[in-house]
């Protein structure tokens, strides 16, 4: 009996030394922050300046950007480093090279149709 109060005693002192080091406040790194304020005066600026379909393909170009990060680390478990990164973009842009391009007309649309119907009727 003597040896399991012992036990418990100790693993309440070392539950106890545990959640006294993650509650530990030490201040963050100093940081220059007339920098950090200047460089977040100039995005706003230049965001200022962009029109709003520059605004919608930055913002189209930023959320792919972000779904291709998040599923590069759901994928391996780990954010893509540089080469992985540029390997990625390259065999995406080789990817899409080969994809066809949008139709303009309704009556594009139907012939490129009708072309898919003969298709996979003769098959």
């Amino acid at each position: 009996m003597n040896k399991l109060l012992i036990a418990l005693i100790v693993g309440i002192f070392a539950f106890g030394s545990i959640a006294a080091f993650a509650d530990d406040k030490t201040p963050a790194a100093p940081v220059d922050q007339a920098k950090l304020k200047a460089d977040k005066d100039a995005a706003k600026a230049a965001a200022a300046k962009m029109t709003p379909e520059e605004k919608a393909a930055a913002k189209k170009a930023k959320r792919a950007k972000k779904q291709k990060e998040v599923s590069q680390i759901e994928a391996t478990g780990n954010p893509p480093s540089g080469p992985q990164k540029a390997e990625a973009i390259k065999k995406s842009a080789d990817a899409t090279k080969n994809d066809p391009k949008a139709l303009s007309t309704a009556a594009d649309k139907q012939k490129a149709l009708k072309e898919q119907e003969k298709k996979s009727s003769g098959q």
